[in-house]
C-alpha cells in the first residue's frame, strides 16, 4: 500500500507543532551569543548582529563579562558543572541497577506480593517540598548535608520508583519460557537474567537510563536544599546569575543552559537506536 501524501491541514499542523517545539531553543542559543547590550533590547533582537562568545567565557572566568561593563559574576560554574556530572551520573547507575533488580524481583517472583509496586510508587505520589525537610533533617543528624553522598542517596531514593516501573514494564513482556528453557541448558536464576533477560530489554534499558539522567540532570529543589558551600549543580548556579547591578545576567544563564543540554542532545543521539527500540517495545510475543 502506497504512503498516502500530508493534507495540507495535517503539513500545518506539523510545521506548527515544530516551531513551537525548537523556538524555545532557539531562542536560549542566541540569546546565549548575545551581548549583555542585546539582553533587554526592546524590541527584541531575535538574531544578535554582532554574536559573542562572552558569556560562554564567563561561565569558567567571571572576569570575561567586565569587557562589557557588566559585573557582579564572583564564582566560575566550573564546580557545578562537575557536581552535576558526578551526582547525575551515579545516582542514575544506582537508580537503574536496582531498580533492574527490583522489577526482575516483583516481574518474575511477584516479591513482596502485589503490593509492592504500588507501594514503591507511592513514595513519589509526595511533592518534592514535602519530603525535602524531612530528608534535611535525617541528613543533618548523619553528617550528609552538603556532601555528594548525600545528594546521590536523594536522587537514587527519589528516581528508584520511576526506574523500577520503567523496567517492570519492560521485563513483563519477556516471556518466561525463555529463560527457563536457558535455565534448562544449565544457566543459574542469575545467568538467565543477565545472558538473556537483559539484552532482551536493552532498548528499554537505554531509554530508562536516558529518562533518569534527565531527572537526576535537572532537579533543582533536592540541590538547593542539601548544598551550602562544598558541592553545588548546575541548576542551582543557574539561578545564581542575577546580581544587584545587573539584573538577571540572561546571556550567562543561556550559556549554561546550552551547555546544560548538550549531554542530553549527545547521549540521545549515540543511543537513539536503542531508545527507538525501547519506546516500541513488546514486539515480543507470548
Amino acid at each position: 500500500m502506497a504512503d498516502r501524501p500530508l493534507s495540507w491541514s495535517l503539513l500545518v499542523v506539523l510545521l506548527a507543532s515544530i516551531v513551537v517545539t525548537l523556538f524555545p531553543i532557539f531562542w536560549i542559543v542566541m540569546t546565549a551569543v548575545k551581548p549583555p547590550t542585546d539582553w533587554n533590547a526592546v524590541p527584541a533582537i531575535w538574531i544578535p548582529s554582532e554574536p559573542t562568545l562572552v558569556n560562554f567565557r564567563t561561565l569558567f572566568n567571571p572576569e570575561a563579562i567586565r569587557e562589557f561593563g557588566v559585573g557582579g559574576v564572583s564564582q566560575a560554574a566550573t564546580m557545578s558543572v562537575l557536581g552535576s556530572i558526578l551526582s547525575s551520573t551515579t545516582a542514575t547507575l544506582l537508580s537503574v541497577t536496582i531498580g533492574l533488580l527490583s522489577a526482575i524481583g516483583i516481574s518474575r517472583y511477584s516479591f513482596g506480593g502485589r503490593a509492592t509496586p504500588l507501594m514503591i510508587l507511592s513514595g513519589r505520589m509526595f511533592p518534592p517540598a514535602a519530603i525535602a525537610v524531612p530528608f534535611v533533617i535525617i541528613f543533618s543528624s548523619v553528617g550528609f548535608i552538603d556532601t555528594y553522598s548525600g545528594l546521590i542517596a536523594i536522587y537514587v531514593a527519589a528516581t528508584l520508583p520511576f526506574s523500577t516501573w520503567m523496567l517492570k514494564s519492560f521485563v513483563d513482556e519477556i516471556p518466561r519460557e525463555i529463560e527457563e528453557a536457558a535455565m534448562v541448558d544449565g544457566k543459574s536464576r542469575l545467568m538467565a537474567h543477565l545472558t538473556v533477560t537483559l539484552p532482551l530489554i536493552r532498548g528499554g534499558l537505554f531509554a530508562t537510563m536516558l529518562f533518569i539522567f534527565i531527572l537526576n540532570w535537572s532537579e533543582f529543589l533536592f540541590a538547593l536544599v542539601l548544598s551550602y558551600t562544598n558541592i553545588e549543580t548546575i541548576p542551582v548556579r543557574l539561578a545564581k546569575y542575577v546580581t544587584a547591578t545587573a539584573g538577571t545576567l540572561y546571556g550567562v544563564q543561556a550559556a549554561l543552559a546550552v551547555l546544560a543540554m548538550a549531554p542530553l542532545v549527545i547521549a540521545g543521539f549515540l543511543i537513539q537506536n536503542h531508545l527507538a527500540r525501547g519506546m516500541t517495545f513488546g514486539a515480543i510475543k507470548r
